[in-house]
C-alpha cells in the first residue's frame, strides 16, 4: 500500500475497533501526524486513561506501553513493534535494584518514569522529568533516596534541591549523554538571538549552565515543557537539545518560530522502529499486546500514585 492507502486503512481500523493512537513526542512525523494524542509518557498514560476507547495502539518504546497498561488495566494495550526498546529504561534491572536497595535498607527509592513496570513495583516513587524535583522535595529530607536510572536528571535534581544524600544510579538516554556541550554552545554563539532548550537528560546540562555564554537564556525543561515554553516565549529561535523527532510539534504548533537541533544526529533508533506498517498490522492482527502480573501492576500503580498525589 502507499503511505495515503495506509493512513486510510489505519483510520478505518481505529474506527472499527474502538480504537486509538497514543504517541510520544520523540515520534517521527508521520507517526505524530496519524495520532490522537501527542505527549511525553506520562501524559500518554494520563490521556488513555480517561478516553472511553477500549483498544490503545502505543506508538513509543516499550516501557511506555507498560505504563499505559499499568494506567488502564480495562484496555487493550498494543505495542506496533515489541523490539522498540530503551537504553535508559534497560540500564538497571530489577535484580539490580533490589541488591542496590539492600545495601541501603533505609533509603526510598524514586524511579524516572523510564524504567521497566518491574522496576516501578520496586520503586517508592516514580517521577517525571517534569516533576522529579517536586517529587524529591515531598521526601524528608533526612531520608536517604536512591534515584534511577538517569543519572543526568539525577544530577539536576541535586543541583535544584541542594540535597546531598541522594545517591545515583550510573544509567543515561545514549541519545542524549551523546549532545555535545561544545557543539551546543557553538550553535549559541551562531544564533546568539536564541533561547537555549535543554532536556535534563542531556549530559552537557551540567556544563552548558555552569559556563554559558554571555546573554545565554537557558531553560532545563522535559519535552512538555518545552511546548508549553515556546507557545508562551516572545522569542522567535531556539536551540533545542533532545531528541529531534520533538522539533516536528514544535515547528507544527508553531509555524511562526524556527526550532534548531542542538545536535541534527540526535535521533533515537529505538523510537524509529514504530513505522505506518506496524500500526497497521497491529490494528489489523491484534498483536503484540502488552500484559503486566497483577501484583506488578499494583505495586507499581502505587508509586506512580503516590507521584501523582504530588503533583
Amino acid at each position: 500500500m502507499t503511505v495515503k492507502e495506509t493512513v486510510e486503512a489505519i483510520d478505518d481500523l481505529k474506527r472499527r475497533q474502538d480504537a486509538v493512537i497514543v504517541a510520544h513526542n520523540y515520534q517521527p512525523g508521520p507517526i505524530q501526524d496519524i495520532a490522537d494524542f501527542v505527549g511525553d509518557s506520562l501524559a500518554m498514560a494520563r490521556w488513555a486513561q480517561k478516553i472511553p476507547a477500549k483498544t490503545l495502539i502505543i506508538a513509543g518504546v516499550y516501557f511506555m506501553a507498560e505504563t499505559a497498561a499499568i494506567a488502564c488495566p480495562d484496555k487493550e494495550v498494543l505495542i506496533p513493534n515489541p523490539e522498540a526498546g530503551c537504553s535508559l529504561a534497560e540500564s538497571i534491572s530489577p535484580e539490580e535494584l533490589m541488591a542496590w536497595k539492600a545495601d541501603h535498607p533505609d533509603a526510598v527509592v524514586v524511579s524516572y518514569v523510564n524504567t521497566s513496570a518491574a522496576v516501578k513495583a520496586l520503586s517508592d516513587y516514580c517521577c517525571t522529568s517534569s516533576n522529579a524535583v517536586a517529587v524529591v522535595n515531598a521526601i524528608d529530607p533526612e531520608r536517604e533516596i536512591l534515584f534511577l536510572p538517569d543519572f543526568f536528571l539525577g544530577s539536576h535534581v541535586i543541583r535544584q534541591t541542594g540535597r546531598h544524600n541522594i545517591q545515583l544510579w550510573p544509567g543515561e538516554c545514549h541519545v542524549h549523554a551523546t549532545i555535545d556541550p561544545d557543539q551546543l554552545h557553538d550553535k549559541m554563539r551562531r544564533f546568539p538571538d536564541a533561547e537555549l532548550l535543554i532536556h535534563p537528560e542531556c549530559g552537557c546540562t551540567t556544563k552548558a549552565l555552569a559556563i554559558p555564554p554571555d546573554g545565554i537564556r537557558a531553560h532545563v525543561l522535559s519535552t512538555d515543557g518545552m511546548l508549553v515554553h515556546a507557545r508562551k516565549a516572545d522569542g522567535r529561535r531556539f536551540v533545542v537539545a533532545t531528541e529531534i523527532g520533538l522539533l516536528h510539534r514544535l515547528q507544527k504548533e508553531n509555524p511562526d518560530k524556527e526550532f534548531i537541533a542542538a545536535e541534527a544526529e540526535a535521533r533515537c533508533p529505538f523510537m524509529n522502529m514504530i513505522t505506518l506498517d506496524h500500526i497497521y498490522r497491529a490494528l489489523s492482527d491484534h498483536i503484540y499486546r502488552v500484559e503486566i502480573d497483577p501484583d506488578i501492576r499494583r505495586r507499581a500503580w502505587q508509586a506512580i500514585d503516590r507521584m501523582l498525589a504530588i503533583g
